[in-house]
C-alpha cells in the first residue's frame, strides 16, 4: 500500500493540534456535545423530551439557589472596588490593550449578542405581564417604568457579575503564581490544591466548562441566528426555512473562522472596536428620532427604581404571590443563561485582564458595561414600549403566545419611526426606518461572529489546558460545533418559539452555579491569607479556642499613653 506523505505545514498543523489537547477534556466535551447533534438528526423527538424534562427538574431544585449566588457575586465585586483587595494586580506586566479596547472586547464578546436581541424586546412582555412583585395591571401607564426597570435589572450589575467573577478569578491564580494554567479549574485552586489541577475533580470542571459554555453560547447564536433569519422573511419576503437556517450559521461561521484565524489583535480588537461604534450610533438615532425627553424622564425613573428595589428583586421567588413561574421564566433564566457563559467569559476576561488591577477588571466588567447597557435597553426598549401603549406601533404579534415571536420586534420598531425636517414652508417625514433597519442587520450579525469567535477561542483553551493560542485546527473544530449547535437550536425554536433556546440554556447553565460561588470562595480565602482580612483582624480564630492556655486571664488594656 502506498503512504502518501503529507507536507511539512500539513503535518506540523496536525502535530500541533494533537499534542496541545488535554486529551480527557477535549474527548469527552466533543462526545456529549457531538452526542446531542448527532441524537437531534436520528430522533429530533426523543430531544426535544429530554431537554424539556431536565429543564423542568433544574428549576424545580435550583431556582433559589441562583439568585442567592447571583446577588452574593454582586456584593462581592461592589465591595472589591471600594475596598483594600482591589488593589491587587493580576500579573507582573502592563497591560497589553488600551482601555477602551479592552472595554470593547469585554463588552461584545460577553454578552451584547442578547442586549441586541431583547433590547426591542423585552420591556414589551413587561408591558404586558409586569412582575407580580409590584402588583401593577399589565399594558397601564404604571407598567411603562417598571417595564424598563425590569429589563435594566436584568442586563446590568446580575449578569455581568457572573462573568467578572470568573474572569478576575481565573486571571489571578494563573497570572500571580507558577505552574497555575489558564483554564476554568484553575479558578478553585486554592480550595482544589495547586498540586491537584490535574486530578480528575478539576477535569470534571473543565468538561463541565465545556458542556455550558457549548449550551449557553449556541443559545446566544441561536438567538441572533434566529433574529437575522426572520428579519430577512419579515422584511423582504425571504424564508428557506430549515435549509435557510443551515446555510445562514454556515455563512456566519465561515465570517467568525475568517476573524478567528486573524487572531485577536486584527480579528476580535477591530470587529470588537466597529461593534462598539455601531452600537452607539443606531442606540443615538433611535434617542434622536424616538420620544427624546420621555426616554429620559423615563431612564432616571427606571433607574432610580431599579436602585432602590434591587435587593428586592434580586431575591424575589414568587412563593406567596403565585409568581414562582414568572421568575423562572425571566430572572432564573437570565442568570442561568449568563452562568452557561460564566465559564467562557471569564476566560476571555482572564486572557485580556493580563496586567490590570482586580478593581479595574470589577468596574469595567460591571459598572462600565452597565453604563453602556442602561441607555441602549432605555432608549431602544422604551421607545418600543412608548410606541405600544400610544398605538404608533403594534407589537401585538411580539407577546401573543403563538405570535411571530420577540425576533420581529426591532424591524417592528425601527419601521415605525420617522425623523421630521421642518423647513418653514412644509415639513417633511423622512423615512429612517430602512437605514436602522439595515443597521441593525449589520449589527446582529458582526455580534454574532464575535461573539462565536471569542468563545471558540475559550473553548479551544479549554480544550488544550489553558493554551493562550490554540491551533487553528482546534478552533475550526469547536466552531462547527458551535454553528451546528446553535442551527439545532433554531430550528427546535422554530417549532416551540425560543423554547428550547431557554432550556437549553438553563440545563447547562444552572450546575455552573456552584462552581462560581466556589470561584468566589476561593478568592476571599486567598487574599485573607495573603493580603490580610478586611472584617476580623488577622490573629483571630474562627472556630474553637486560641489554644494558648496562658491567656486565660484578661490582659489590661493599653492606656492611651502607652508606648
Amino acid at each position: 500500500m502506498e503512504v502518501v506523505a503529507m507536507s511539512g505545514s500539513e503535518g506540523s498543523a496536525v502535530e500541533r493540534f494533537v499534542n496541545e489537547l488535554d486529551t480527557v477534556v477535549f474527548a469527552f466535551g466533543a462526545l456529549l456535545t457531538v452526542s446531542v447533534i448527532v441524537a437531534f438528526f436520528v430522533n429530533r423527538s426523543a430531544v426535544e423530551t429530554t431537554i424539556d424534562t431536565v429543564h423542568g427538574e433544574m428549576l424545580s431544585y435550583m431556582s433559589w439557589a441562583l439568585l442567592v449566588i447571583v446577588f452574593l457575586i454582586v456584593i462581592f465585586l461592589l465591595f472589591l472596588i471600594v475596598e483594600p483587595w482591589g488593589k491587587i494586580k493580576l500579573g507582573d506586566e502592563d497591560p497589553e490593550y488600551s482601555f477602551l479596547s479592552f472595554f470593547a472586547m469585554l463588552y461584545s464578546a460577553g454578552f451584547a449578542a442578547g442586549v441586541v436581541f431583547w433590547g426591542p424586546t423585552e420591556g414589551l412582555f413587561y408591558y404586558a405581564d409586569p412582575n407580580p412583585l409590584f402588583g401593577v395591571e399589565g399594558g397601564t401607564s404604571e407598567a411603562i417604568p417598571l417595564a424598563v426597570q425590569q429589563t435594566l435589572f436584568h442586563w446590568a450589575l446580575p449578569q455581568l457579575a457572573v462573568f467578572t467573577i470568573m474572569g478576575i478569578a481565573i486571571g489571578y491564580f494563573a497570572y500571580n503564581y507558577d505552574n497555575v494554567p489558564l483554564r476554568v479549574s484553575s479558578a478553585l485552586t486554592p480550595i482544589l490544591g495547586k498540586e491537584n489541577l490535574d486530578g480528575p475533580l478539576a477535569k470534571i470542571i473543565d468538561i463541565l466548562a465545556v458542556f455550558a459554555t457549548i449550551g449557553g453560547v449556541a443559545t446566544s447564536l441561536g438567538f441572533i441566528g434566529s433574529q437575522f433569519v426572520t428579519g430577512l422573511d419579515y422584511q423582504w419576503g425571504l424564508n428557506f426555512g430549515d435549509m435557510g437556517i443551515l446555510l445562514v450559521v454556515t455563512t456566519m461561521t465561515i465570517l467568525f473562522t475568517v476573524s478567528m484565524v486573524l487572531g485577536i489583535d486584527k480579528g476580535i480588537r477591530r470587529l470588537s472596536n466597529f461593534n462598539m461604534g455601531l452600537f452607539v450610533l443606531l442606540m443615538v438615532a433611535t434617542f434622536i428620532v424616538g420620544p427624546t425627553m420621555f426616554l429620559l424622564l423615563l431612564g432616571s425613573q427606571a433607574i432610580g427604581g431599579m436602585i432602590s428595589d434591587f435587593t428586592a428583586m434580586s431575591l424575589y421567588t414568587g412563593a406567596a404571590e403565585g409568581g414562582t413561574g414568572w421568575v423562572e421564566a425571566w430572572t432564573v433564566f437570565y442568570w442561568a443563561w449568563a452562568l452557561s457563559w460564566s465559564p467562557f467569559a471569564g476566560l476571555f476576561i482572564a486572557r485580556i485582564s493580563k496586567g490590570r488591577t482586580v478593581r479595574e477588571v470589577a468596574f469595567t466588567g460591571i459598572v462600565a458595561t452597565s453604563a453602556a447597557t442602561i441607555p441602549w435597553f432605555t432608549f431602544i426598549g422604551g421607545t418600543a414600549v412608548w410606541a405600544e401603549h400610544n398605538g404608533i406601533a403594534d407589537f401585538s404579534e411580539v407577546v401573543a403566545p403563538e405570535g411571530a415571536g420577540p425576533e420581529v420586534s426591532g424591524f417592528i420598531l425601527f419601521e415605525a419611526l420617522t425623523f421630521s425636517v421642518d423647513l418653514g414652508v412644509a415639513e417633511f417625514a423622512v423615512p429612517i426606518g430602512s437605514v436602522l433597519i439595515l443597521g441593525f442587520m449589520v449589527l446582529v450579525t458582526t455580534f454574532f461572529i464575535t461573539s462565536a469567535d471569542s468563545s471558540t477561542l475559550a473553548v479551544s483553551m479549554m480544550t488544550t489546558g489553558g493554551k493562550e493560542s490554540p491551533s487553528t485546527i482546534n478552533r475550526i473544530f469547536w466552531g462547527v460545533v458551535l454553528g451546528m449547535t446553535a442551527a439545532i437550536l433554531m430550528i427546535l425554536g422554530g417549532e416551540g418559539g425560543a423554547g428550547a433556546l431557554e432550556q437549553a440554556v438553563v440545563i447547562t447553565g444552572a450546575p455552573f452555579a456552584v462552581v462560581c460561588f466556589l470561584a468566589m470562595l476561593s478568592l476571599i480565602k486567598n487574599f485573607s491569607a495573603t493580603r490580610g482580612r478586611v472584617l476580623l483582624q488577622d490573629k483571630t480564630v474562627l472556630i474553637g479556642s486560641s489554644g494558648d492556655p496562658s491567656s486565660d486571664d484578661p490582659t489590661p488594656a493599653a492606656e492611651p499613653g502607652d508606648d
